[in-house]
Formats: C-alpha cells, structure tokens, sequence
C-alpha cells in the first residue's frame, strides 16, 4: 500500500518555482541542452518527475496542490493573442502570408501523418494528434493545454506525459534536421547570400538598433497594465467559455485557453485600430515567458512517467516519420514557394526549426546557417513574425477541425 505525502497550494508553488532554478542550473552545466534550446521548466520538470516515478516504485505518492496551474496557462496564452498584431503581418510583406500559407499545409499534413499512423499502430487516433501539431508545432505550452482538454473532454490517458515526452523529442530533432536541409538546398543549388559570406559579408539597411530611453525600458507600471489586460483576457474566457457551452453544441468542444488566445487577439488589434492604447509588446513577451515557465514547471511535477511505457515505441514510430515528412516537406515545398534562393533555404532550415520544436530552434538553426553561409535579413523577418505570432493561432483552427471529424 501507497503511502502518500500531500503537498500544501503555497509548498507546492514554491517547488514550481524551484523546479526553475533547477532547470536552469543544469542547463548551465550542460551545453548540449541549451544547444538544443530545451526549456528549463522542461528539463527542471523532467529531474522532478522521475524523481516522483522513484518513489511511486517505492510505494511513495507525492500530491501537489496547484490551484493556479490552469490561470496561469490562460495567461500564457492570452499573451500568445496579444501579440499577434496584424501590423506585424504587413511588416513582412507577402513573403509573410506566402510562408504561413506553407506551414499552415504542413500542420495539416503534420497532423494526417499522425492520425494514420496512430491508427495504424492500434492507437487512438486522437494519439496521432499529440504527436502531430499539437506538440511539434505547438511546443511544450500547447501540448499541456491540450493534455488536459483530450483526457477530460475525450477520455484519453496519460496524454500529458506523452505531450511532454513528444515534444522534447520534437525540439531535439528540429534542432538536428534543420541546418542539414539548408546546407543541402545551397551546395545543390550553389546558393549565395546577396550579402556575401564571411569576410566578404556587406551592411545591410535591415540591421534593428535599440535606443535605451525610459520609454523603451519595462517598468512597474507596464507591468501592472499589462498584467490588467491578461486578467481581463483570462476572466473573460471563462465567461465566454460558459456562455457558449451553454448551447450544447455537440462538435463545438473549444478548449478554455482558445478563449484565452481569440481575447487577446480581438483586444490588442481593437487596441491598435483605435490607437486608444498600446500594448508593451517586451512586456508582454516577459509576463508570457513566466507565465508559461510556471505553468510547465507545475505540469512536469505531477508527471506520471511510469504510466507511459508501454506506448515508447509506438511513439518513436511517429516521431520519426513526422522527421523524416518535415526534412521532405522543406525540402521541395518551402524551398520552392519561398522563392528557390539563399533566402528560401534559410527559411527552409527555420522551418525545420519550428515545425517540430519551436520559434527558438528555428532561431538557432538560421543562425548557425548565416553564420557559415552569409546574412538573410527575410529570413530573420519571416519565420519569427510567423512562428512567434501567427502560427499558434492558425495550428488551433486545424486541430479543431480534426476534433470536429475525429470527436
């Protein structure tokens, strides 16, 4: 028999945030996890939980109590909308909408991959969607939003332990495949960025400088406006959520943080379009980052990682045709539609990036090709306009699509 340990709201908060701290110290002392870009709520998280699965084996059970785990997923994804200001969209110009039209495809595609093999392998095939774009295009804040709405809504097990495990192996493997593909694309196509490469490599006008005024600094007070505007974008999901479970609408299951996101967006651009207020977008970006790192941090400790076992290989099975299909898709597809030239290459290896782990690693994966090959000013336009902003929310109406068919 079990002997269980139940953790007060106020202990429990502060091991999430010491889960943090732990992240981050080993993320210091291990360079590969950083190279990777794997997130220190993930990596703290994963310390904690398998020290929780050692315990469950010794008959122990540690119970946390985590009463604002859920507010602070709304949070996160009320700055997710906030964020996505159309003006960004016309910043990039077309090749913005070209790219999102790409990769809004592949999460189609992501997804079909999923579902078959899923099916195929015996599983659910709702499974096939958390090994799709739910966690490889959504990333790890997703994939625990979505844990959550699949067991309670559609009855699935151990979906939050599979979202996290999913996603790690997502993040890794989009680190891996993206330069590859972009080395690929310039030496077959003898590709040269217009800036010239190494010591050849010439100004550009596109180069951002920041100024240091107070205006530009985050201060108390953007803090607490900002944090108004969050509070108000979570509580009025709630209500909405309410409000439209009200009509009983059988194939209409949206999850509370899609209120979140759809708030947050209706806000900043009614904001925008009035110029009755401005929202402080480094701000923003701060409280969505604590936000989102709390959140994780608390749904890694309740990992139940012995309960996942059985399901590894069939997994892996799809983890790795998700890597081999995006390799393929950016390949002949985004190379092609973003124009078949330096730029489109190193977009090619952006997409890679975020397609099955996150804006970061599309980040590093640009990075490390310019660094050897030359400057792209588009590319570093492009893919974080969409994968920062514009993404989430075109990944959320086709997940809804698919529930709509498979729920």
């Amino acid at each position: 028999m079990s002997h269980i340990i139940s953790v007060g709201p106020l202990e429990s908060f502060l091991i999430a945030i010491s889960v943090l701290f732990l992240g981050h110290s080993i993320n210091a002392k291990l360079p590969i996890l950083k190279r990777f870009n794997i997130p220190e709520p993930i990596v703290g998280g994963l310390v904690v939980a398998a020290i929780i699965t050692a315990l469950h084996f010794n008959q122990v059970e540690l119970k946390f109590d985590l009463p604002l785990q859920n507010t602070f997923m709304l949070m996160f994804f009320a700055t997710v909308g906030l964020s996505a200001n159309y003006t960004q969209l016309l910043k990039g110009g077309a090749k913005v909408f070209i790219f999102l039209a790409v990769a809004s495809l592949f999460i189609v595609l992501q997804n079909a991959v999923g579902v078959s093999l899923a099916s195929l392998l015996g599983l659910d095939p709702l499974m096939g969607l958390i090994a799709g774009s739910i966690t490889l295009t959504g990333g790890h804040g997703t994939g625990a939003a979505w844990a959550k709405t699949l067991e309670q809504v559609y009855g699935l097990n151990n979906t939050l332990e599979i979202a996290m495990a999913s996603a790690t192996f997502g993040l890794i493997m989009g680190g891996i495949i993206g330069s590859p593909v972009a080395q690929r694309l310039i030496n077959k196509h003898k590709l040269e960025s217009s800036y010239g490469c190494g010591d050849k490599v010439q100004p550009h006008p596109e180069v951002v400088t920041y100024n240091e005024n107070e205006e530009d600094k985050v201060t108390a007070k953007k803090v607490i406006e900002m944090l108004f505007i969050m509070i108000l974008c979570v509580t009025g999901a709630k209500f909405l959520e309410q409000w439209v479970s009200g009509f009983e609408i059988s194939w209409l299951m949206i999850p509370d943080f899609v209120y979140a996101l759809f708030i947050g967006v209706v806000v900043t651009n009614a904001l925008e379009v009035t110029k009755t207020r401005h929202i402080d977008t480094e701000t923003i970006d701060i409280l969505g980052t604590v936000s989102l790192s709390l959140f994780l941090a608390m749904a890694l400790m309740s990992l139940k990682l012995w309960n996942v076992f059985d399901l590894a290989i069939p997994f892996l099975i799809i983890l790795a045709a998700q890597s081999i299909m995006i390799g393929l898709f950016t390949y002949w597809v985004t190379f092609r539609f973003m124009g078949a030239n330096y730029d489109a290459a190193v977009i090619a290896s952006g997409h890679c990036g975020f397609g099955l782990g996150a804006t970061p690693t599309a980040v590093m994966n640009m990075g490390s090709v310019v660094n050897r090959y030359g400057p792209s000013p588009q590319a570093f336009m492009v893919v974080p306009i969409v994968g920062a902003f514009f993404i989430d929310i075109v990944n959320l109406v086709i997940l809804q699509a698919y529930l709509s068919v498979l729920g």
